[in-house]
């Protein structure tokens, strides 16, 4: 890692450097593109064309980010009274009358993704030797995630479990990397879980992250700024002293000092990884970055990595090489219906990107098809089918909000969504 290496300065992006992008093969000669040959660094049109549209995204989101920001918090505010006050009238009043005390730091504050679905409790029929409980605490940790420190403390303390720590992170740049560290110990031994948060819905810090094209010719491996990946693609086994474990950059290191410290206390303690969305990409990645600093010992005590609604993250030979270090035994990635994330990367000529390992498939319904190596439709959302792939979406979305009104009455209250879910049912 670190031999050849493109990254994207958006300071320097202008609208004639863009069109030379478009009419010019010669990528590195661009000045905001620095890679390790900006002489000779070259690119088809699709890479040309893949990088401009992915340029033009993130500056466009660069300027509402305030404005999204400020609608997220808007909208989370405003559904989070209307929630504790339990109806609209006691809302309004309390407002006028100046009583809405309910912070956005509050444990009793959720986040969007929080409201989607308000489950907070585990499940009290799949205990500590059921097969599937490690998958069920995943799945509910990389939801939680999303959620602000102290609620993510108190839903933590609620399950009976040790609260160690969260995590606020970033690359040196603007853009925050978030994770939550807990420990179960209701069984025989420790169980340590590492949570990413994934993609919040009004950060556009976090939708550049999804965008951001500096992994283009980096062995065809993405989301890695996100880690905390140095200057030039490096990744330096141990950070110089005045950067060493700072909880504001390099998300790796930080949690790596943290396992690492844990584990040494009790040789039986084993760790899980697990995340949602782009949380899903990372908690595959830190596993990938400790085979590349050959740190067996915290390998060996890896339990197993938790994936929902992952999107690829590395090509053909990056897969084979997690296929190798963790294997069937050590790798669970789920994926629900028509989710476009598991999507893209695209897997196709221009991208190369692939999944490995299994998926466990889920239908509509919440009903598991069966294992596969690949999702039904795997590039349903590539500009070429646009024509059918839109029209199908909107056909889905209105299948998504009646099944969800549905699904309580036929399954029970366990299936119950949030009424924030349908304002999402059309992402599905």
């Amino acid at each position: 890692m670190g031999d050849e290496y493109m990254r994207l300065d958006l300071n320097e992006v202008g609208v004639w450097e863009l069109c030379l992008l478009l009419l010019d093969e010669k990528i590195g000669a661009r000045k905001f593109i620095n890679s390790h040959d900006d002489e000779g660094l070259r690119g088809t049109f699709t890479h040309r064309f893949l990088i401009f549209i992915s340029i033009v995204f993130i500056r466009g989101l660069k300027l509402i980010s305030r404005p999204l920001e400020c609608l997220g918090r808007f909208i989370e505010s405003f559904l989070n009274l209307w929630t504790h006050y339990a109806s609209f009238c006691m809302l309004v009043m309390n407002t006028i009358q100046g009583k809405n005390e309910l912070s956005r730091e509050s444990p009793k504050f959720s986040s969007a993704v929080g409201l989607t679905d308000t489950r907070e409790e585990l499940d009290d029929e799949i205990h500590r030797d059921d097969p599937r409980y490690i998958s069920a605490l995943a799945i509910m940790a990389a939801k939680t995630a999303y959620d602000n420190e102290a609620r993510i403390k108190k839903i933590v303390k609620d399950w009976k479990m040790e609260f160690v720590g969260f995590y606020n992170c970033s690359d040196g740049s603007s853009q925050p990397t978030q994770a939550f560290i807990f420990i179960d110990k209701t069984g025989d031994h420790d169980l340590i879980c590492v949570s990413f948060r994934g993609t919040s819905p009004f950060s556009s810090d976090d939708w550049c992250t999804d965008l951001d094209f500096s992994w283009f010719l980096h062995h065809g491996i993405g989301f890695m700024k996100a880690l905390g990946l140095q200057k030039k693609f490096s990744w330096p086994k141990e950070l110089e002293e005045h950067e060493e474990y700072d909880d504001k950059i390099f998300a790796y290191y930080k949690i790596r000092q943290v396992l690492r410290k844990k584990l040494d206390e009790n040789e039986n303690t084993r760790f899980i990884v697990t995340g949602h969305s782009l949380g899903g990409a990372l908690a595959v990645l830190f596993p990938a970055i400790l085979q590349f600093h050959h740190e067996s010992e915290l390998l060996d005590r890896l339990a197993g990595v938790y994936t929902f609604g992952q999107p690829r993250v590395g090509d053909g030979e990056f897969c084979k090489s997690m296929e190798a270090l963790l294997g069937a035994e050590r790798y669970f990635r789920f994926v629900y219906s028509n989710d476009i994330v598991p999507r893209i990367p695209f897997d196709n000529s221009a991208f190369k990107f692939k999944h490995f390992g299994d998926c466990y498939y889920f239908s509509s319904f919440y009903k598991r098809q069966k294992v596969m190596r690949e999702v039904p439709n795997k590039n349903y959302f590539w500009p070429v089918y646009w024509p059918v792939s839109i029209g199908l979406m909107y056909l889905n979305a209105l299948f998504e909000m009646v099944r969800s009104g549905a699904l309580t009455y036929a399954f029970g209250r366990k299936y119950k969504e949030g009424d924030f879910f349908w304002g999402f049912d059309s992402l599905d």
